[in-house]
């Protein structure tokens, strides 16, 4: 496939806006070899996510997390200058899709989570935050066990205050622990994310739910290995995700 063509086809599958306000450019970030039969996906363009593609020959790395963020410097020094000056030597296409590959109903990070953990989709509190049910009322414990087993870690938990049956849950994958006092107002149960911050200990606390902290890295694995799945099905290409594991 034409690399313009893989841009084009999955910006019509995720929906792309124009006027989509996101910290860093979705597609093509680095241009490398015409002709795409061979892809790696992953969360982050890391360096070792790299090693990788160069030692498969790959085509091109589909990733969640890319370069060129909007506060970072634009100065290409360091560990910047020596992974695009292999992307570039190797012909290597960079592609990277970040809000989109949150918020898609079709091959999104939360869509995967909630069918990852039985959440039945009811809607959005806000553009980042989804919300919905579970089949049954199920005891907090088993569903904080049902997360570590599915997700392979232990999440942090706060919810001394909370009830101890929950169903309406609420979740943002990644960096979305500002949003607990809206989802708290909302009225759901529990709220799951990637990361948190020292606050959440006594929003949770005080507005009495429960505030679930399964990892950045954890919860965003989802995207993309939906996204590489579904070039493989529909276009027949080589798709591998490649899992390059983060505590945080």
């Amino acid at each position: 496939m034409n690399n313009y063509k893989l841009e084009a086809v999955i910006n019509k599958k995720l929906n792309i806006k124009t006027n989509l306000k996101d910290y860093a450019p979705n597609g093509l970030q680095i241009e490398g070899k015409n002709q795409i039969k061979n892809i790696i996906t992953g969360v982050s363009a890391s360096q070792k996510l790299l090693n990788k593609a160069i030692l498969l020959k790959t085509d091109a790395v589909i990733v969640h997390h890319g370069y060129f963020w909007k506060n970072e410097s634009p100065i290409i020094t360091g560990i910047k200058k020596k992974r695009i000056c292999q992307i570039l030597l190797n012909n290597i296409n960079l592609y990277s899709w970040h809000f989109p590959l949150d918020i898609s109903y079709q091959l999104g990070n939360n869509i995967y989570l909630a069918k990852l953990l039985n959440i039945n989709v009811a809607g959005k509190i806000n553009s980042f935050v989804f919300y919905g049910y579970l089949k049954n009322r199920v005891n907090i414990k088993y569903f904080i066990f049902d997360i570590t087993k599915k997700l392979n870690r232990t999440p942090l938990h706060f919810g001394e205050n909370a009830p101890k049956e929950i169903y309406k849950i609420a979740w943002c994958t990644g960096a979305g622990q500002k949003f607990l006092e809206e989802v708290a107002n909302f009225g759901a149960d529990v709220f799951i994310t990637g990361e948190v911050s020292e606050n959440n200990l006594y929003i949770a606390r005080e507005h009495g739910i429960h505030f679930i902290s399964a990892g950045h890295y954890a919860t965003e694995k989802g995207g993309v290995i939906m996204l590489g799945q579904w070039l493989k099905n529909k276009f027949n290409l080589k798709v591998n995700f490649i899992n390059i594991n983060n505590p945080v």
